[in-house]
């Protein structure tokens, strides 16, 4: 099993949770959270004073999903999320080593 995180831009959301549901994605957890990469942030005014954004709003998307399923998340997200431009997001994937569902207590597989 994978444990995928993906990093994003909040306005492609919707696009990819569209393409996970394609690829057969039941779930997601989708947390607000603010970062910074190779942009850097930018400068906005406000009021007529001028600061620095060093954090940039964006969306972190976890799934866990089966290993046959993996790489058709990862390419899903990756497609749908794309705009060509800079801060477009990560995607990091990690092995998941047990995964249980506490109503029915069933394991691995079978809980996702």
């Amino acid at each position: 099993m994978k444990w995928i995180h993906a990093i994003i831009k909040p306005f492609t959301l919707d696009d990819v949770r569209e393409a996970l549901a394609e690829v057969g994605v039941q779930g997601m957890t989708v947390t607000e959270v603010k970062g910074f990469g190779r942009q850097h942030g930018h400068t906005e005014l406000y009021r007529g004073a001028e600061y620095v954004v060093d954090f940039l709003p964006k969306l972190k998307i976890e799934i866990a999903v089966t290993d046959d399923r993996a790489e058709a998340a990862i390419e899903a997200i990756v497609g749908a999320a794309r705009t060509g431009k800079i801060g477009d997001g990560k995607v990091f994937v990690m092995d998941l080593e047990q995964a249980i569902r506490i109503r029915t207590q069933e394991v691995d597989a079978d809980a996702l």
